[in-house]
């Protein structure tokens, strides 16, 4: 029996995998711009959309329909440019896979010279650079410079590699590696690169090639403050290893930052506005649990962020799961001072108790599903 037409088209040598979120005014383009470097190169172009309020989806798709070597992969209810790169990665059968960016400011012209070298050269992985000769940032302020320098120094530390830009997104690696590491990955932040070389049982091995960073000419840039508190806490997971959940420790960083707004208030009300210790404690209590009930949802979870009447709800529902965390904090640390234990030990303890709590009814029941939009 003959074998089908589908059955006859082997999987494409590489994998262009596009993370997006309101890129509508580029998918047309990057598909053309990624047609035109691929030329005599069997590709694939993959669009990971996080369900996009401008419908990028939408028009990925409508490219799709007519052009076979476009997919699109629509994410409803989660967000994150490290788990789309995950996921477009993990969708394809291709033996290389590239991540480049949707907002055009990455240089798909190198994607041929990136799979040669990795190819020729038997590599793991080929980056692209703006920190080796030939490279640049474009206009990037001496602001910008110097963050990111120092961000991908800290990155160094953690990979214990000389790789000049751990902080690119830019990229092309073997598919097999990929697959080495892709079960200890942390799926958070923006810095795919940095989280698989942290992840790799054994260094990749690598070579850096020059691009320039491009201007956007269209859409907005999704950098915030937020992209550099996910990236410290990608890097403490990094170090204090992955059994630890890194929601867990955004947390628990929120929670110890929750404990001088607590005192700040009490000093407030009860040393300088003369209010009784009892009302004191209890707003300062108060207080401390709304500053870490709106922190850890801008912040924990960016990616399940409540608003509207789900803020409401999620604010009480916060207040109550960390009462009974807090008598279960007292309880235990009571139960062991009582028993003999050193009041340090105890206290801690009592703490632990309480934190792990918190973090996992809240977690079911505050945020409890990833929220579209």
């Amino acid at each position: 029996m003959p074998e089908s037409k589908s059955q006859q088209c082997p999987a494409p040598e590489l994998a262009v995998v596009v993370p997006t979120y309101n890129e509508a005014d580029n998918v047309a383009e990057i598909v053309r711009r990624v047609a035109a470097a691929l030329d005599g190169i069997d590709w694939e172009l993959i669009f990971v959309d996080d369900d996009s309020a401008d419908q990028t989806w939408r028009l990925a798709r409508d490219i799709a329909a007519k052009d076979r070597r476009v997919r699109v992969l629509q994410r409803v209810g989660r967000r994150g440019l490290s788990s789309a790169c995950i996921e477009g990665m993990l969708a394809t059968a291709a033996p290389y896979i590239a991540v480049i960016d949707g907002d055009l400011q990455h240089d798909e012209t190198r994607l041929p010279l990136m799979l040669s070298t990795l190819k020729g050269e038997n590599l793991d992985i080929v980056v692209g650079s703006r920190y080796v000769a030939g490279g640049g940032v474009g206009d990037w302020d001496a602001r910008r410079q110097s963050m990111s320098r120092f961000a991908g120094a800290l990155g160094r530390l953690l990979i214990k590699v000389d790789l000049q830009d751990p902080m690119s997104g830019f990229f092309m690696l073997k598919a097999g590696l990929l697959q080495s590491c892709v079960r200890g990955l942390s799926g958070v932040g923006y810095k795919i690169l940095l989280d698989i070389f942290a992840s790799c049982p054994q260094p990749p091995s690598f070579k850096e090639v020059p691009y320039e960073f491009r201007l956007r000419t269209a859409g907005a840039s999704k950098l915030d403050k937020a992209v550099l508190w996910e990236y410290l806490l990608m890097v403490m997971q990094k170090f204090l290893g992955p059994w630890i959940p890194i929601r867990f420790i955004a947390f628990s960083l929120i929670g110890g930052l929750g404990v001088f707004v607590h005192l700040a208030v009490l000093w407030a009300l009860h040393r300088e506005g003369g209010a009784s210790f009892l009302v004191g404690q209890s707003a300062a209590t108060l207080v401390a649990m709304t500053s870490n009930f709106f922190l850890n949802n801008i912040l924990t979870y960016r990616d399940m962020r409540l608003r509207g009447r789900d803020l409401l709800w999620g604010w009480v529902s916060f207040v109550l799961a960390c009462s009974v965390g807090a008598l279960a904090n007292v309880g235990i640390a009571t139960y062991l001072y009582q028993a003999d234990s050193s009041w340090v030990l105890s206290a801690v303890a009592g703490i632990l108790v309480g934190a792990v709590w918190n973090y996992a009814v809240t977690a079911v029941y505050t945020w409890r599903k990833p929220k579209p939009g």
